[in-house]
């Protein structure tokens, strides 16, 4: 199966959720997708679509999933997300070693999360639904 047939459903997801400047390219045996999406949400559902049918660390994929930063909205610059950094947003119910499980697949590494979120969390335990958090 071609690689961009295995992942039809990952650029289906990206175009169903306003995905804009989609690129894909396969190249010595990796599918290569650039896109941006308009917020946490679309980028967080593209990735869960690209963990679904790639797995947790896909080797034959490179996404770089970019969101419009909040500031079009207000006038402001069109300038994507930075490169390699990822978000989530926070869903009812999660903890920092849920969304680690998740994220890394390891539920110890919460702590990292934490660190990296400090200037928005002041304890581990206290994160809220529809908080964005950085996942180095």
């Amino acid at each position: 199966m071609a690689l961009q047939e295995k992942y039809q459903a990952v650029i289906d997801s990206i175009n169903q959720n306003g995905g804009v400047d989609v690129s894909v390219n396969e190249n010595n045996g990796v599918l290569n997708i650039t896109a941006t999406v308009p917020s946490p949400t679309e980028k967080v559902t593209v990735w869960n679509k690209i963990k679904e049918v790639g797995g947790e660390s896909p080797s034959d994929l490179v996404a770089d999933i970019r969101m419009i930063n909040s500031e079009i909205a207000s006038g402001g610059t069109t300038e994507a997300e930075p490169l390699g950094k990822k978000t989530y947003v926070v869903k009812s119910g999660d903890t920092l070693s849920k969304i680690s499980k998740e994220m890394y697949g390891d539920a110890n590494k919460y702590m990292d999360i934490f660190n990296a979120n400090t200037d928005k969390l002041k304890d581990p335990d206290s994160i809220q639904p529809g908080q964005e958090l950085n996942i180095p």
